[in-house]
């Protein structure tokens, strides 16, 4: 008689050191079964193992594998530890132990709940096993969910791995913390976006640079994240860009719940409407500081085409008719990058049209901008008084605060505990009622000592901010002394451009610049 063992090690009793090692579960599973094959004096065919698949998955790749082979009946036995091993759900139990085994010959046999097709006197035993793990699955699934809902409402982080720029706090539970290797990409993505460059563009600079996508930056630090299926690649796509890009977590806001299962007998997940999603802001550190990602919101919800680096885009959604004020679009004639009105070819007569080259339009704004700054600036006066870390200064201040009321509701709770002890000795309250209340202000108080180290170093890092020399002489001379434009200068100076149609007398092209300051 040829015996196939299957073993299969659920995600609840997972206990593993290393990647390519087995389970201390799997192995008791293996040791156990092999023993008691070679005790019936069975031929051991084959050792099915699934790793960290549910009981109620059907796409567990070992399980199907002995299926295949159970049809060409390359064995005899089936066996396991126990039957929800094999399968959790009633269904399958009735569909495959009950079905077609017996016409494809196959015994199943498992060992700690004595199932055996071989004997007729327990089919309703494992009918009834077959239920129970049925009710269990269901149970379990709503229990889980619940618990989830109520740490997604609390802001807890409760996936399975941090969000690409994030790690998991080893010291609080649900709390993610910057992972700055990772964390300067989503800068710099943020950054080259609001500079003009497009997503697919961006995508192709970190794979040019040979930047490890999200899922092969977490494979190398040697986590256990399975790709989906189709989606080996280890290089940046534009999807992966864009999400980034409107995600919240890398403001500081927990945004979970996006999709939900379909069922508990499936991992199949369905979009959740928006209403319905868990946020909770301020749950952690931002990666993103806050106007650079309303920069970053502002350009997407422009719906814009993706801005090139170079003349074209460089005033994308800024230019506008004079006549009848749409947006400008961009053309290209003989390696030369125009502007012209969108309307013009819209509708007979829909206006006289604007159109104006790139180059001219950039070198109006240039020359506007270098007489403004020589009419209007005293670069030295500009500079004593720009307070480029005004900012960082009140960051600081209100973090010193918040981190001075922590420390003297410590000290509160330090006395609060020395009264607690005296109340304990005049025999005021009990000694179980004691060691209740000090745990109580144990908890609060360790959880308020990692609030103030949090503060702490927050103001360790503003204060070295401020201790580097700033480049405020540089900055201003970059807006002062300009010879070219690039989008980030576009998009912080001009809230938008009025370009007319060129006079044939004079030539010239009427320009309206309408600035941001």
């Amino acid at each position: 008689m040829k015996v196939a063992i299957y073993c299969r090690l659920s995600e609840e009793d997972r206990n593993k050191q290393l990647e390519t090692d087995d389970s201390e579960s799997i192995q008791n599973q293996k040791s156990m079964l092999i023993q008691y094959a070679m005790e019936q004096g069975w031929e051991i065919y084959n050792i099915y193992s699934d790793d960290d698949y549910a009981g109620s998955d059907r796409n567990r790749p070992e399980f199907n594998r002995l299926l295949d082979d159970a049809k060409k009946h390359k064995f005899d036995i089936v066996l396991c530890k126990t039957q929800s091993r094999f399968t959790r759900e009633l269904e399958l139990v009735e569909k495959y132990i009950h079905g077609l085994f017996p016409l494809w010959g196959i015994r199943f046999v498992s060992i700690v709940d004595n199932a055996d097709t071989a004997n007729k006197g327990n089919k309703k035993s494992r009918q009834i096993n077959g239920l129970v793990n049925e009710w269990y699955l269901e149970d379990m699934s709503e229990n889980i969910r619940s618990v989830f809902t109520v740490k997604r409402k609390k802001g807890y982080h409760i996936g399975s791995f941090a969000l690409y720029g994030y790690k998991k706090d080893p010291d609080q539970k649900g709390h993610l913390m910057i992972d700055e290797e990772a964390a300067e990409v989503v800068r710099e993505v943020f950054t080259l976006f609001s500079q003009g460059y497009g997503k697919t563009a961006i995508a192709r600079l970190l794979n040019d640079r040979g930047i490890p996508n999200p899922t092969e930056y977490k494979r190398l630090h040697g986590l256990r994240y399975q790709q989906p299926k189709n989606q080996n690649s280890t290089l940046w796509k534009y999807f992966a860009i864009a999400d980034m890009l409107e995600n919240e977590i890398y403001i500081g806001n927990m945004v979970q719940g996006k999709y939900g299962s379909v069922s508990y007998k499936t991992k199949r997940n369905k979009p959740r409407p928006k209403e319905q999603w868990y946020r909770v802001e301020g749950t952690h550190e931002a990666i993103i500081e806050r106007a650079l990602w309303d920069r970053v919101q502002a350009l997407l919800k422009q719906k814009a085409k993706p801005f090139l680096i170079g003349k074209i885009g460089l005033f994308a959604r800024k230019a506008r008719c004079m006549y009848c004020g749409y947006t400008m679009r961009s053309t290209k004639n003989h390696d030369r990058h125009y502007l012209k009105c969108s309307s013009r070819h819209v509708a007979k007569d829909a206006c006289i049209g604007s159109f104006i080259s790139v180059d001219r339009l950039e070198k109006a704004v240039i020359a506007e901008l270098n007489q403004l700054s020589k009419e209007y600036l005293d670069k030295d006066e500009l500079e004593r008084k720009v307070e480029f870390n005004h900012n960082l200064n009140e960051k600081k201040a209100k973090l010193e605060k918040e981190s001075e009321n922590y420390k003297k509701k410590i000290a509160e709770y330090i006395k609060g505990t020395k009264e607690l002890y005296l109340d304990k000795v005049k025999g005021v309250i009990s000694e179980s009622d004691y060691i209740e209340f000090s745990k109580e202000f144990s908890n609060d108080k360790e959880r308020l000592e990692k609030l103030i180290a949090d503060s702490e170093y927050k103001i360790a890092v503003i204060e070295s901010k401020l201790k580097v020399g700033d480049n405020r002489r540089q900055l201003i001379e970059r807006y002062t002394n300009l010879e070219k434009l690039d989008r980030e200068t576009v998009e912080k100076l001009i809230d938008y451009i009025l370009v007319g149609k060129r006079d044939p007398k004079t030539k010239q092209v009427p320009i309206e610049i309408h600035w941001n300051f």
